[in-house]
């Protein structure tokens, strides 16, 4: 069955399975997939260090490397064929929100308002949730050098960030996936249960609260 959607979005916080889901569906669907290459932020160790420090360059490099990316996008043709994601554009004032202090953010959001509106819009946003705990324990899986220093703090913030701004987004068609007790990276049925669920979700909100993995 061929996918109807021409541009797919993955997101949610960090550990929750983002660049796995993009590269699935990617390789299924014979997709262009665009990677947001985290590690290319040089001062993302440092944050990781000391938030406080160097948030705002951290934030400022994501929003300028995303938004370059984003224009790559246009300067070719979009939609012949399908392009997968593992970002959203609009998600970059999440992290923004919850680092930078007043005067900071104040400066952040002029040069995002300059540069969103020249941003395309997906035809679908898939935005992947997962307890506490299994978030904790993918990120320690993956084992990225950058994160061994991690705030569990910060990501528990993040996570409720993360929420608020779903459960206010309206600006494209919407799927929310629990994947606590699922894996569709090691668990076929549970792929092809999520699969089906993305190729149906075509308008509004939808919630996909999927039975654990069949043992």
């Amino acid at each position: 069955m061929k996918l109807e959607h021409r541009y797919i979005v993955v997101e949610g916080p960090i550990g929750v399975g983002k660049s796995s889901l993009t590269n699935i569906v990617a390789s299924r669907f014979e997709a262009r997939r665009v990677m947001e290459v985290v590690e290319e932020n040089p001062f993302l160790a440092s944050f990781y260090g000391d938030r406080a420090k160097y948030a705002f360059q951290t934030q400022m490099f994501f929003l300028l490397s995303r938004f370059r990316q984003q224009q790559e996008l246009f300067q070719q043709d979009l939609f012949s064929s399908v392009t997968v994601s593992d970002y959203l554009f609009a998600k970059d004032r999440i992290f923004a929100a919850l680092t930078l202090d007043k005067n900071e953010l104040s400066l952040y959001e002029r040069v995002f308002e300059a540069l969103s509106p020249r941003v395309t819009k997906p035809d679908l946003v898939i935005y992947l949730q997962a307890r506490m705990d299994v978030l904790l324990a993918r990120i320690k899986k993956r084992n990225r050098e950058f994160e061994r220093k991690f705030d569990v703090e910060y990501l528990d913030s993040l996570c409720h960030a993360y929420n608020d701004f779903f459960f206010h987004y309206t600006d494209t068609p919407l799927l929310v996936v629990n994947t606590s007790d699922i894996d569709f990276v090691n668990k076929p049925e549970d792929l092809e249960d999520l699969l089906s669920v993305i190729r149906q979700t075509k308008k509004g909100t939808v919630h996909y609260q999927p039975l654990p993995s069949r043992r």
